[in-house]
């Protein structure tokens, strides 16, 4: 233990061997049996105990758990820890992995190939996998309190409109949780086989759900939504999907189905995430979007990126040629995310490091998590 600057530190048992000589023996036992129960191992806090009966669900959203790893600690003790920084091996090996990245591009040929028709890569990915292949998002209520207020009894009308939505792995849980009939769920996804899989779903109910096939980036709204009509938007690993060309469109359109004091709950990628750092030679589109393995594409954010693109200030320029879209060349600037722009109410980063304790493996993950509010 550390003393105050000035103080002088003298260990327990000295002091109390001290005042023995000729002192209060009474004030000597005292201190000594201090002495003792600091020796007595101290119960497990409940977040750090292998006990099950202690697995208990937090109640705080965008505090991201509560397992520290500490110096005194055993970083395999435990499959996950919180809050965790890279160190400066991984950080080191990340940007290597960057530099090896930039200098094996996605040819041109490819550039091409991958943006001009995301679609058809995404109807892939979904005919490969069934819904089956995904786990249910139960997580998100208690990220995002606002789905518990809009599904809970006696809420009133209320409109929830999820993009990206997949298979229906947050839609359905939402669902399965809902006391609210005049709950409408609109569920939409850029892949038409997605919306294929979401209504031959088992709980797939047209009075509470409609899925359809809907580019967040495109010139309309979603089907049976009207400007000014939607209470929550829900955006879970969709916006890096995009390219940085569509996300000022992107944001203009969540905007204007969004009412006013209308909110957003978003979760992506965030920069380093391990997902990014390992990827190999030919996936590199331009800084931080890559093309994966099975032609999808993923951009992996800035916190500070994040918030000036919600916030409408201007983006900083890249040096990079891309055919994004249709078919649209990149000339090599993000577009300014100027015009519509949301209060963000909470921005945070989910730094989390999962271990391999059979392999003695570490592995950083990162998130980004926002609420943004569309100002009244």
């Amino acid at each position: 233990m550390s003393a105050p600057d000035g103080a002088v530190v003298v260990p327990v048992a000295d002091l109390a061997a001290g005042l023995a000589d000729g002192q209060d023996t009474k004030l000597a036992a005292e201190i000594s049996a201090l002495e003792i129960a600091g020796d007595v191992q101290q119960p497990t806090s409940p977040h750090r105990s292998h006990d099950p009966q202690f697995n208990q669900k937090r109640s705080d959203p965008f505090q991201f758990g509560s397992r520290l790893l500490q110096d005194q600690d055993d970083p395999f003790e435990f499959n996950a820890w919180d809050h965790v920084e890279t160190d400066d091996a991984y950080k080191e090996y990340a940007e290597q992995q960057y530099e090896m990245q930039r200098q094996a591009r996605v040819s041109d040929f490819d550039k091409y190939r991958f943006n001009s028709d995301p679609a058809k890569w995404w109807n892939q990915f979904y005919k490969n996998n069934t819904a089956n292949f995904f786990k249910d998002r139960k997580w998100l209520q208690q990220e995002f309190p606002i789905l518990d207020k809009v599904t809970e009894e006696g809420a009133g009308p209320k409109t929830l409109l999820e993009i990206g939505a997949g298979a229906g792995n947050t839609a359905f849980p939402i669902l399965s949780r809902n006391k609210n009939p005049l709950l409408k769920l609109h569920a939409c996804d850029f892949s038409k086989k997605a919306v294929e899989v979401m209504r031959a779903h088992e709980s797939y109910n047209t009075d509470l759900m409609q899925a359809d096939v809907w580019d967040v980036a495109g010139d309309s709204l979603p089907p049976g939504l009207e400007a000014v009509s939607v209470d929550v938007v829900l955006m879970v690993f969709i916006f890096s999907a995009l390219s940085p060309l569509q996300w000022k469109k992107a944001v203009e359109n969540v905007y204007q189905v969004l009412k006013p004091g209308g909110e957003v709950c978003f979760r992506d990628y965030g920069r380093g995430d391990l997902a990014q750092v390992r990827f190999k030679k030919g996936r590199y589109l331009e800084e931080n979007f890559y093309i994966r393995g099975d032609g999808t594409r993923v951009y992996f954010f800035e916190k500070d990126e994040l918030s000036d693109i919600w916030s409408a200030k201007p983006a900083p320029d890249t040096q990079d040629t891309t055919a994004d879209g249709a078919g649209v060349v990149d000339s090599g600037e993000k577009s300014a995310p100027s015009g519509p722009s949301f209060e963000i109410e909470e921005l945070g980063v989910d730094r989390r490091m999962l271990v391999n304790r059979a392999k003695k493996l570490k592995m950083y993950r990162c998130w980004l998590q926002g609420r943004f509010r569309k100002k009244e």
